[in-house]
């Protein structure tokens, strides 16, 4: 045998064995899909109608569960559903203890011994807190924000937890809505495929394993666009912007196989989204293919009624069950409502059976009938819950996020030796703002705070003042928070500090709880006494660096146009003062890019990169004498900050687009390289961005669409080539035909740094 023909053969049998062994993963991933269905089907077949309609049954925790059952009231109502099996699942139930006895139970006491699914908002880590999502998104790194979610889903699992209710992948445009910190913003590519990423760090490669969770996609849809920013308002969208820029991210979760969706508080076009049968049925369950279970979102059957919608709760249930959502979370109305409903025609038994067969699945897929309290070792509790593992996680995600928005004439990265810094502001000396909003089960005041990290290197002399004070009392996660707006005080003693500084660290921004659900606001500057703290201090030292915390974009005009030096850290979790002060003192170099465009103004809102052209779009404003384009009388149109901007500790240079064909096909692709140096002396990593524009089709088109990324790490003095592949499916919209597909016509791709780059070529789809 020749060395060709040997190397032939052995190819041969290598790719032989490859595909037994690929078809044997797959026979044995169907047998194990095929026993799952047929267990489901087998439990069915002896489950009784209260019993199937307790699946779509969720509490909230009700009782001190290690304590004794309760003897009266609502609450021993609560426990004899459980008892009888008439409860699917609960949330807010934690800790390996607690779920034990939860489960114990619905284990041992109810008929047929159905596990329950515990849920609970894992949103960004559970007691070791990871950044707020929409902080991690600015990492633009999918790995690490997969990496992030993954030491969440183990750190929770070990807690008794099985069930988040994450992630959220709303797109938003309007940063006075609360809930964009728990979003990854603006951009519905970027926003799919962080999507992607956090459902499979969740889940995990087997669902079974004791390290993972059953994530949930929400809301769907269309929350993300309530009026005026409001939580909870009213969303009237069309068709083309539900398709193209609401949807991508939940059919994104879906392709990464996401177990759940929770449906959202809103209307949608009229319709509040629980009872939304295209959502849900057609476009979820049909179009899609999800065979997992949707959740509502908490009480939304009741708030059905409140929207004008719903008659009463009967009412409620017909239209829930009859749009396809399957289970109900804490309105109770499938438990008192279905069985009289299915008795008056106004559901069928065919659509409870398909709910309840959705969510029994997915507790055979997380291995709760083999054992029911694999979620429960308080052994591996106590040694998972606030490792090594975790923290060194967190501050790996946290050092990742932040986004260095200014920095003239050098100021950052401050020396390590002989400086006086004088540390400024409300939030420098916090430990509880870092957390963010949505840690329920973080300890209060957790975090590192920016003293004890900048404490941490002992060659500078730090004076730290607070200049305006916080609240007293830590909140409640329902209680409204404000900075302080009534004192003063505390100025004069900042100010002195600060003249004697060569360098001034301000830490300004949102409390923890002033972003998040509910907390909509109209006014985005530094809350409370914080302008006023920030001018009185620069008059006397303008050498300052800006940190900023905060869970949205917020305007920042007058620290853009005064100020050497911005930082914006978001709110970064428990490790937050440690990755704030490697990245002040050049320990590591800064490389987030925003995932939200930065507003000149509150009234540019809402505001996004990838708007479209008007009939009369102007000249950029240089159409001297014309008012009749689009445009304000009193700002300009383009966002302080554009979505995809962060700088670095060096500097990168691109070269001019090189395309592989200036004409593309239907069944082929072309290439789109640039060459990207480091210009400057020290190694950093840029996010290399790639935009597509569509000249002409058959319904207006965005200016520019991000198609692409790649996150490089250079060394100084070196280039990299990056190329990217443009396909037809990379064209491709929801259409005027109601379908999504590419349509032939001329284009041009940006590539660059942000979303603003200039740098184009052109080519053609025939």
């Amino acid at each position: 045998m020749t060395f060709h023909n040997f190397f032939l053969f052995r190819r041969f049998n290598l790719l032989l064995f490859f595909y037994f062994f690929t078809s044997f993963i797959a026979d044995a991933q169907n047998e194990i899909d095929l026993s799952i269905r047929q267990r489901v089907s087998d439990l069915m077949s002896k489950m009784t109608l209260e019993e199937k309609i307790g699946q779509m049954n969720q509490y909230n925790g009700f009782w001190n569960v290690t304590g004794p059952s309760p003897a009266e009231g609502n609450a021993k109502e609560k426990y004899d559903h459980l008892a009888k099996g008439w409860v699917g699942s609960m949330l807010n139930v934690r800790g390996a203890e607690e779920v034990r006895a939860v489960q114990k139970v619905a284990v041992e006491q109810s008929r047929l011994g159905i596990p329950l699914i515990i849920g609970f908002d894992l949103i960004h880590g559970y007691k070791t807190i990871s950044p707020i999502p929409l902080a991690e998104s600015a990492s633009w790194d999918l790995d690490a924000i997969k990496n992030a979610a993954s030491l969440g889903a183990k750190e929770a699992a070990a807690a008794g937890i099985n069930w988040t209710f994450a992630p959220m992948v709303d797109i938003t445009r309007d940063a006075r809505w609360g809930r964009v910190m728990e979003g990854a913003g603006e951009d519905p590519y970027l926003g799919s495929q962080i999507a992607s990423a956090r459902v499979k760090g969740f889940q995990g490669l087997d669902l079974s394993s004791p390290n993972t969770v059953a994530a949930c996609a929400k809301h769907f849809a269309a929350y993300g666009f309530a009026e005026a920013g409001r939580d909870y308002n009213t969303v009237d969208i069309g068709d083309n912007t539900l398709h193209n820029i609401v949807l991508p991210p939940f059919k994104a979760a879906t392709e990464a196989g996401v177990k759940t969706f929770m449906n959202s508080f809103n209307d949608l076009n009229g319709i509040p989204a629980t009872a939304d049968k295209n959502l849900q049925r057609n476009i979820l369950k049909g179009d899609w293919g999800f065979e997992g279970f949707i959740v509502s979102d908490w009480g939304s059957l009741k708030e059905m009624i409140d929207h004008g919608y719903a008659e009463n709760n009967h009412h409620a249930g017909s239209l829930g069950l009859n749009a396809g959502s399957d289970m109900d979370m804490e309105s109770y109305i499938y438990l008192t409502e279905l069985k009289s409903l299915l008795k008056e025609g106004e559901v069928t038994m065919a659509q409870i059976n398909d709910a309840v067969r959705r969510i029994l699945t997915v507790k055979f897929e997380l291995g709760l009938f083999e054992d029911p309290y694999k979620y429960c070792d308080v052994e591996r509790e106590q040694s998972v819950i606030g490792s090594k593992e975790m923290n060194e996680g967190v501050l790996d995600m946290a050092r990742k996020s932040m986004v260095l928005l200014k920095n003239d004439k050098g100021i950052l990265p401050l020396k390590k030796q002989a400086q006086k810094i004088a540390l400024i502001g409300p939030l420098a000396a916090d430990k509880n703002s870092p957390l963010g909003n949505w840690r329920i089960a973080a300890e209060n005041n957790s975090a590192v705070s920016v003293l004890e990290g900048l404490q941490a290197y002992k060659g500078n002399v730090i004076t730290h003042e607070q200049g305006v004070k916080l609240v007293e009392a830590i909140p409640a996660f329902h209680e409204e928070v404000q900075i302080n707006t009534t004192d003063k005080c505390g100025f004069k003693a900042a100010i002195k500090a600060a003249k004697k500084a060569d360098v001034v660290v301000m830490v300004l921004g949102e409390y923890g709880f002033q972003s998040g659900e509910g907390r909509s606001r109209t006014k985005l500057g530094l809350p409370g006494f914080q302008q006023e703290l920030l001018e009185a201090v620069y008059k006397v030292n303008p050498n300052i660096v800006l940190v900023l915390m905060n869970g949205r974009p917020l305007v920042l005009n007058w620290a853009e146009a005064h100020l050497p030096a911005i930082l914006e850290t978001w709110h970064l979790g428990t490790q937050s003062g440690n990755a704030i002060a490697e990245v002040l003192y050049g320990d590591y170099n800064p490389s987030g890019k925003l995932p939200m465009s930065f507003p000149r103004s509150v009234g540019q809102l809402p505001l996004y990169y990838n708007y479209k052209s008007t009939g009369r779009p102007g000249a950029d404003g240089t159409d001297a004498g014309s008012v009749f384009w689009s445009h304000y009388g009193d700002e300009k149109n383009t966002p302080l900050y554009p979505f995809g901007y962060g700088l670095s500790y060096t500097t990168f240079e691109y070269s001019n687009i090189r395309l592989s064909s200036n004409t593309l096909d239907l069944e082929s692709s072309i290439t789109a390289s640039v060459t990207v140096s480091n210009t400057g002396k020290v190694k950093g990593k840029e996010v290399v961005q790639m935009y597509i524009k569509d000249h002409f089709a058959s319904t207006t088109r965005p200016v520019r669409e991000l198609k692409g990324f790649e996150l490089l790490s250079i060394e100084p003095g070196a280039s990299v080539d990056v190329q990217f592949e443009i396909s037809k499916e990379d064209l491709e919209f929801y259409t005027e035909k109601k379908i999504w597909e590419a349509e032939p016509g001329a284009f041009t791709v940006f590539i660059g740094t942000n979303s603003a780059t200039k740098r184009y070529a052109a080519f053609t789809l025939r």
